[in-house]
Order: structure tokens, then C-alpha cells, then sequence
């Protein structure tokens, strides 16, 4: 039975014939999320980068000290000791790591790559820096590696020079790659 009572009284559609509000969001929804990792680990690499104390084999700030002090109470030792055997050397690799990861990430370039960067530098500060914090969910590198799985399974479709790349593969060229 219809009642003749007109429900649609707003257009649904953001983006013309494309579908609804719901699809849009759908359709961006991992970008904000994007934005977030991306400008963050640029914001972590030079930071790092730019500290007078940190890229130091020792002293108060150094990643030397920070990697002695968390040994024993790591999930595994064996990697901070890796770590140490050339502090500076590593704290160098965090550095440009993160700051690969981020750009990869914001730019939407090999993001699920950066992605996957980006889990594994987490990944591995959960399991060595904050693996003492109790409870486990004071420590924020768990949360950040989860974070970065959903960018590893489905990339950067939209707004990404990944995107610009497939539609020119495709023959559609760069206007599709935006939207």
C-alpha cells in the first residue's frame, strides 16, 4: 500500500548521477585517514631529523639512551640490539623511513607500499618502545599499526598520484583519477 507521502524531499546525490551521499562517503571514506598517517609521519621523520639530541649515540633525547632504556623491557631484545649496534645510523633510517612513508602516503604514491612501511615502523615500536606500557592501550603505536592495515589492503583509489597512473593505464587519463 503507498501513502502517497513524498519521502525524497532532498536531492541524495553529491557528485551528480553517481549515487548517494552513502556511496560518496564510501567512495572517500580511507582519505581522511590518509591525510592524518601521511602528515604525521612526515611531521615524526622531521622532527627527528631536526632535534640536536636525538640523532646522538647517547645523552638525554638520544636514540641511543631511549633504546638502552627500553632493552629489557621489550618484546624482543634482540632488535633493540640490532639497533644499537649503530644508534645514530638507525635513528637516521626512522627518520627517512617515516618521512618516506608519509609522502608515499599523503601523495597517494605506491600508498599501499607506504602502508605498509608505515605498519611495519609501527609494528616494530609497539614490540620494542612501548611494549611496557600497561595497559597495552596507553602505548599509541598499536593503535597507528592497525591504522595503516586498511591503506594496505586497499591503496589510495581516489585523490592519489596511484589513481593518476592506473587511469592513464586504462586510456581514461588523469580526469577520472580525482573525482
Amino acid at each position: 500500500m503507498t501513502h502517497g507521502m513524498r519521502t525524497d524531499t532532498h536531492s541524495p546525490y553529491l557528485d551528480g548521477d553517481r549515487g548517494n551521499w552513502r556511496d560518496t562517503a564510501t567512495r572517500y571514506a580511507l582519505l581522511p585517514l590518509r591525510v592524518f598517517l601521511g602528515i604525521t609521519f612526515i611531521y615524526a621523520g622531521l622532527d627527528k631529523l631536526t632535534d640536536g639530541a636525538f640523532l646522538k649515540d647517547s645523552g638525554a633525547g638520544s636514540i641511543g639512551d631511549t633504546m638502552r632504556a627500553v632493552r629489557d623491557s621489550s618484546a624482543i631484545p634482540a632488535l633493540v640490539d640490532l639497533a644499537l649496534k649503530s644508534p645514530t645510523g638507525f635513528g637516521y633510517a626512522m627518520a627517512f623511513g617515516e618521512l618516506a612513508v608519509g609522502i608515499g602516503t599523503l601523495l597517494g604514491v605506491l600508498t599501499r607500499l607506504a602502508a605498509l612501511g608505515g605498519a611495519l615502523i609501527s609494528l616494530s615500536l609497539w614490540l620494542t618502545v612501548s611494549w611496557a606500557s600497561d595497559p597495552y592501550y596507553y602505548g599509541n603505536d598499536l593503535p597507528y599499526m592497525f591504522c595503516w592495515v586498511p591503506l594496505v589492503l586497499a591503496g589510495a583509489p581516489y585523490w592519489s598520484l596511484d589513481a593518476v597512473i592506473r587511469g592513464r593505464r586504462r586510456g581514461r587519463g588523469q580526469a577520472g583519477a580525482w573525482r
